[in-house]
């Protein structure tokens, strides 16, 4: 069970703190003759890390392949090579035989040239692990170019009249292929679809960036807003921190001995303050490690993610089922235990933060889950890399403020609740929060990717039966294996929380059937995954591709609601149930303006891979979220959602954009705004 829980923890801290990348990978081009190219990817992998190889059976960890973004003028010849060295082993994980590199590994991908002037943009992707945690799948790219190859395709030797007839039908496809890649790549040139001159015209000055007239209107800047609702997050989360049976009873001992060692209070209540800032320390820099290794782009990134989000789904069912008293997760009881013998060897400041960092480290079974949810939730939905450093500075606030007030107040401890049964409960309702929130991370992934395994109703569903047991437990119906046998009735507090648990349930049946249910359309699937829907009120996007829609737009001449969203924004759906279905709302959006969705979290493939450059680098878009979340920020100058600009037919801005804000008057007043703009 302790070798369990260790792996448990291991993976844990994989999924939110990240791997530091562990592998490196060089790429070589050797020219093998005339018309054949070797690309040679070599990676380095530190010790006890191994890279997988090519020949891995469906249903194990990620094998190295050659993907193609774009080629013209050459081939791919075979399939990737592995070199030599592998070793394959029966994986106790996967349970199965699996071959992988130790140290270094080598893949050859080998290319055929059949025009003289070639091109190919492609990547290897590859997986790698070491025996306690994995890097995510990793890409590594590879550009080949140049005008030194054959004279002539070898295709146009054939005498066949029919290849030659193909070939001439498709040489006017060629031919525009071969001027669009010419476009410079820092314009959405290369974004746009193959049309008229005309057509293209139009949809180059749709892209046109607006940044400047939307300052001129005045456009919010939403960073404030959301740091103040992640550092309230933080917060609320250092709270409940502070109720768990981990850290409750450590408070009254701690503030006691620094009162009484010393025999003055003053340099007592000093010594308790600097140990509260410590704990602020020591949190505040777990956070700025997780900036460190995370930008914005890559957290949103990661906030779709099927590995990431599965994998967080099983790590917050482990610790709900921890909670409920199944198993304990603890650090090594060596590191505690180290720390508080350095503790006891030194004096001053440094053996007060030694101290922060040994209830760190005590106190992890319960503050770990809270902390976890607390970095994923602020990291891929707080729009900025700091995200993560200003949530952990409200939890450690929240954790370090008793110890202060205690210390300043000593008469307080009196009256504070003493330990015992109530603190296990905490653990145990914590418990069903997890469970009910690890259903989001799962409903994220299912989204993104379309999976359709957890629809609306099932959602709704599982969500109805933990918060009814939910409510029974705190009525004493259920009892688990750390609660107070001997506790026979049912406290004033329990019975209110039973009540509000067992009311939430109730209110939740009616969504079954398509009642919009605001309270948690920031959690549930949205409306389109319900299969059984009585209610006749719909409110959908009629185009989710961005020029499609300004066509028609521009044919029926309305103007255009762009609506940047996402499968896993949390805002998104609250916006669209609790202000789109208003009727005054609804009304103005689907009788008056044409509404556009872009999901930037969309994982389809693009067609092609474009190359884009921004803020000095080269970008590639794969997927169609990329697309769209490339025109947010390249015309819009923004990167968070939900975001919401009106255009006129020519992409130009009509009014400031806005962000999320659930008045319902002042989101019609901004569409009013913009159609008194557009008959202007």
């Amino acid at each position: 069970m302790r070798k369990f829980a260790y792996t448990t923890l291991l993976l844990f801290l994989t999924a939110f703190v990240a791997v530091q990348a562990q592998v490196s990978f060089s790429v070589a081009y050797k020219r093998v003759n005339a018309t054949t190219v070797d690309i040679v990817f070599t990676g380095k992998a530190d010790a006890g890390w191994h890279i997988y190889s090519t020949d891995i059976a469906p249903g194990g960890p990620t094998a190295a392949e050659f993907g193609v973004d774009r080629i013209k003028g050459a081939k791919l010849k075979g399939k990737l090579k592995a070199g030599p060295g592998a070793k394959t082993t029966q994986d106790p994980i996967f349970e199965m035989p699996v071959t992988f590199f130790e140290n270094t590994a080598t893949f050859t991908q080998r290319v055929e040239l059949l025009e003289k002037d070639y091109e190919l943009k492609g990547y290897l992707k590859y997986g790698a692990c070491n025996d306690e945690n994995c890097l995510p799948p990793t890409s590594i790219d590879a550009k080949l170019k140049g005008s030194d190859g054959p004279a002539a395709a070898p295709a146009a030797e054939t005498a066949d009249p029919a290849a030659e007839a193909a070939a001439a039908e498709a040489a006017p496809t060629a031919a525009s292929d071969t001027a669009a890649a010419s476009q410079p790549a820092d314009s959405a040139a290369a974004l746009l679809p193959v049309a008229t001159a005309a057509d293209s015209s139009e949809v180059a000055v749709w892209w046109t960036p607006v940044i400047d007239q939307l300052k001129q209107l005045g456009t919010d800047d939403v960073t404030s807003k959301a740091w103040y609702y992640i550092f309230l997050l933080g917060f609320l989360g250092g709270l409940v921190a502070l109720f768990t049976p981990c850290v409750w009873p450590i408070i009254p001992m701690t503030v006691s001995f620094f009162l009484k060692r010393s025999g003055d209070r003053k340099k007592g209540i000093r010594d308790a303050v600097t140990y509260g800032i410590s704990i602020v320390v020591i949190y505040v820099a777990l956070g700025l490690a997780i900036t460190s290794i995370f930008g914005a782009s890559a957290l949103n990134d990661l906030s779709t993610n099927a590995i990431f989000n599965i994998l967080f789904f099983l790590m917050l069912v482990v610790f709900a089922a921890s909670f409920f008293g199944g198993f304990e997760i603890t650090l090594p009881s060596s590191w505690g235990a180290a720390v508080d013998s350095k503790a006891e060897k030194t004096t001053g400041l440094l053996s007060i933060f030694l101290m922060a960092f040994t209830l760190s480290l005590v106190s992890f079974s319960c503050t770990g889950p809270i902390i976890g949810f607390l970095l994923v939730e602020v990291s891929t939905s707080g729009g900025s890399s700091l995200a993560p450093t200003i949530g952990m500075l409200g939890f450690a606030i929240a954790l370090a403020l008793p110890f202060t007030l205690f210390a300043l107040f000593p008469t307080l401890l009196k009256s504070a609740p003493k330990s015992g049964g109530w603190l296990n409960a905490v653990k145990v309702v914590l418990g069903f929060l997890e469970l009910a929130f690890a259903l989001k991370f799962f409903s994220v992934a299912d989204l993104a990717y379309g999976w359709r395994l957890l629809d609306r109703e099932t959602f709704l569903a599982l969500w109805i039966v933990i918060f009814a047991l939910l409510g029974i437990y705190l009525l004493g119906g259920i009892k688990f294996p750390h609660d107070d046998e001997d506790e026979r009735h049912t406290s004033v507090p329990r019975f209110f929380l039973a009540l509000c648990s067992l009311s939430f349930a109730v209110y939740m049946v009616p969504g079954l059937w398509g009642a919009p249910l605001k309270a948690v359309s920031a959690f549930a699937p949205p409306m389109s995954t319900q299969d059984f829907n009585l209610d006749p009120v719909k409110i959908e996007a009629k185009f989710r591709d961005y020029e499609a829609g300004m066509a028609y737009a521009r044919q029926t001449g309305k103007p255009v609601i762009v609506d940047f969203t996402g499968h896993g924004c949390v805002n998104c759906r609250k916006m669209e149930l609790a202000v789109w279905h208003d009727a005054k709302v609804r009304d103005l959006m689907m009788k008056d303006y044409v509404l556009i969705s872009l999901y930037v979290d969309e994982k389809t493939p693009l067609p092609e891979s474009v190359e884009v450059e921004e803020n000095g680098q080269t970008t590639t878009l794969r997927t169609v979220g990329d697309k769209w979340s490339y025109l947010q920020r390249s015309k819009f100058g923004a990167n968070a959602q939900p975001f919401y600009v009106l255009l006129d037919n020519e992409g130009k801005p009509l009014n400031k954009s806005y962000s999320f804000d659930e008045d319902v008057d002042k989101f019609v007043d901004f569409l009013k705004q913009g159609l008194d703009n557009y008959a202007k």
